[in-house]
C-alpha cells in the first residue's frame, strides 16, 4: 500500500493545489480557461500523442476492451438515469448525473496515473475507454439531456453537436497522429521533437491543478435560488451519484470483463486490472462545463465531481491494493 500511495497521494495532492489556489485567488478565476486550453490543446495532445506514438493500434482500439467498457458505461447511464429521476431531479439533470457516474477523470488523470503505476502498456486499455466516453456516452447523455425537446429534433440536434465536439476535440486526433507516425515508421527529430517532450512532461502535472481549479470555479456558478442565493443541493441528490461512479461502474467493469474472459474472449487479467482501476477514477472534471453550457443544474454536478474525487483519495488506493498492484519502476 505504501508503493502505491507514493504514486497516487502526489496526484491528488496537485489537484487540492489547484482547487486551493483558486479558492485563495492565487490564481485569479480569469486565469482558468486560459490553465485549461493549454492542458487541452498544447500538453495533454502532446502526451497522448506520446502513447499513441508506442502504443499498438490493436491496443489503442481493442473491440474486446471497447465492448465491455462501452456495456458497462451504458448500463451505468441507464441505471442512474432510473433511480435518480425525481420531482426535483428532471431528465436533463439525471442525464447529466448519468454522465458524471459513466465518465471517469481518464484524459487529465487516468492516464498518467495508470501508467506510473502499472507502466506504459496501462494507456492502451484507459484509451479504449476515454475514445468511448468522448464520442458515445456523452453524445448519449447529452442527447438524452435534451429528450424533453417536444418537436422531437433536440435530441438529435444535441447528440450531433455532441458529436461535432468530441471530433473537434484535440485529443484523440494527438492519439491518431501518434498511432500513424507509429505505423508509417515516422520519428519526430530536432526542436520539434523538444517542444513535443517538453509539453508532454508539463501535461501531468498542469492537468492536475487545472482539475483542482476547474473544481473551484464550478462550485462558483451554480444555478441561484429563486430569493437570489445560491441553490442548495439535498444531499440525497449527489452522494448516490458519487458512490455508483466510485463503487458500481468499477464493479461492474470488474463483473463484465471476468464473463467476457470465462466466455473465452482474448481480455488479460492485465486489461481487467486496467479497466477496472479506469472505471474507479474520479468523475471527469469538465462535465461540469458541459452542465454549465446545457443549462443543467451544474451545482449538483459540480457536487458529485467534487464528493467523487475527495473520496477516491481513499477509495482508489485501496482497490489497487486489492488488486495487488506493485507500481511500475
Amino acid at each position: 500500500m505504501q508503493a502505491i500511495l507514493a504514486v497516487t497521494v502526489p496526484f491528488f495532492i496537485l489537484v487540492l493545489g489547484g482547487y486551493l489556489a483558486a479558492r485563495r485567488h492565487v490564481l485569479p478565476e480569469s486565469a482558468i480557461p486560459g490553465l485549461n486550453a493549454f492542458v487541452l490543446y498544447f500538453a495533454l495532445p502532446c502526451l497522448l500523442f506520446r502513447f499513441g506514438n508506442s502504443t499498438p493500434l490493436l491496443e489503442l482500439l481493442n473491440p474486446v476492451v471497447l465492448g465491455v467498457y462501452l456495456l458497462a458505461a451504458l448500463l451505468i447511464v441507464f441505471f442512474t438515469i432510473a433511480t435518480t429521476l425525481s420531482e426535483r431531479v428532471h431528465l436533463k439533470d439525471a442525464a447529466f448525473g448519468a454522465l458524471v457516474a459513466a465518465f471517469p477523470n481518464t484524459g487529465f488523470m487516468g492516464v498518467p496515473l495508470l501508467a506510473a503505476l502499472l507502466g506504459p502498456a496501462a494507456a492502451g486499455p484507459v484509451i479504449c475507454g476515454m475514445l468511448a466516453d468522448l464520442f458515445i456516452t456523452s453524445s448519449l447523455c447529452i442527447a438524452l439531456a435534451q429528450a424533453h425537446d417536444a418537436s422531437g429534433h433536440g435530441a438529435r440536434t444535441a447528440a450531433l453537436r455532441a458529436l461535432r465536439g468530441a471530433l473537434s476535440n484535440p485529443l484523440p486526433w494527438s492519439i491518431a497522429l501518434g498511432a500513424l507516425f507509429l505505423a508509417t515508421d515516422v520519428q519526430l527529430t530536432g526542436p520539434v521533437a523538444v517542444v513535443v517532450r517538453m509539453l508532454a512532461d508539463a501535461a501531468t502535472p498542469v492537468a492536475l491543478f487545472t482539475i483542482g481549479a476547474v473544481l473551484w470555479r464550478a462550485g462558483q456558478h451554480v444555478k441561484t435560488a429563486p430569493e437570489g442565493g445560491t441553490a442548495r443541493t439535498p444531499l440525497a441528490d449527489y452522494l448516490p451519484v458519487a458512490l455508483i461512479k466510485l463503487f458500481l461502474h468499477p464493479l461492474l467493469v470488474l463483473v463484465l470483463a471476468l464473463a467476457a474472459h470465462a466466455l473465452g474472449l482474448p481480455l488479460t487479467a492485465f486489461q481487467i486490472t486496467v479497466l477496472t482501476l479506469a472505471a474507479a477514477l474520479p468523475s471527469a472534471s469538465n462535465v461540469s462545463l458541459l452542465a454549465e453550457r446545457y443549462g443543467a443544474d451544474n451545482g449538483r454536478v459540480a457536487r458529485i465531481i467534487m464528493t467523487s474525487t475527495v473520496m477516491a483519495f481513499a477509495t482508489f488506493p485501496a482497490l489497487a491494493w486489492l488488486f495487488g498492484v506493485r507500481p511500475a519502476g
